[in-house]
């Protein structure tokens, strides 16, 4: 189900929104877990192909929630500004909705260079030793979006 944002004035365009997500420097994936408790953990990430991918350990209490419910949303601030003296401030956000699903073989690889591209640009060939030495103890999941709404105070 999609909610209307109640201040359309501040309702960022699809393609506003979909700029910020691949130009954020991180995001929080919130997941919820077996017994409905929400859990939210910031974490790096890329957008290829217009859809979001993202690496983690082998274990924990994401992969569990993940596991036991793949339907994510994954939130990304930019550029913020506080303005204490009108007390508000100034921001941009987009809210995505979808499906976390493990990644494996050449998507896998994709991903991590997808990562290693937009986070070391400058370290590549020592990334992608990286990845060869400890790329079967990483996990790659992509976010298939469903829906995406971005809202900003300009």
């Amino acid at each position: 189900m999609r909610r209307e944002l109640r201040r359309k004035d501040r309702e960022m365009t699809g393609t506003e929104a979909r700029g910020l997500l691949e130009r954020g420097e991180y995001g929080v994936l919130s997941t919820r877990g077996p017994d409905g408790a929400p859990y939210g953990i910031p974490l790096n990430y890329c957008v290829i192909n217009s859809t979001i991918y993202f690496h983690c350990s082998v274990e924990g209490r994401m992969l569990e929630n993940i596991a036991a419910d793949g339907r994510v949303s994954f939130c990304v601030v930019g550029k913020t500004e506080v303005l204490p003296d009108q007390f508000a401030t100034r921001y941009e956000s987009a809210i995505i909705s979808g499906t976390a699903t493990e990644v494996f073989d050449e998507k896998k690889q994709l991903a991590l260079e997808g990562l290693l591209a937009k986070y070391s640009t400058e370290y590549r060939l020592e990334g992608l030793k990286y990845i060869r030495a400890k790329g079967e103890r990483t996990r790659v999941f992509r976010i298939g979006i469903d829906s995406i709404c971005g809202k900003a105070r300009r």
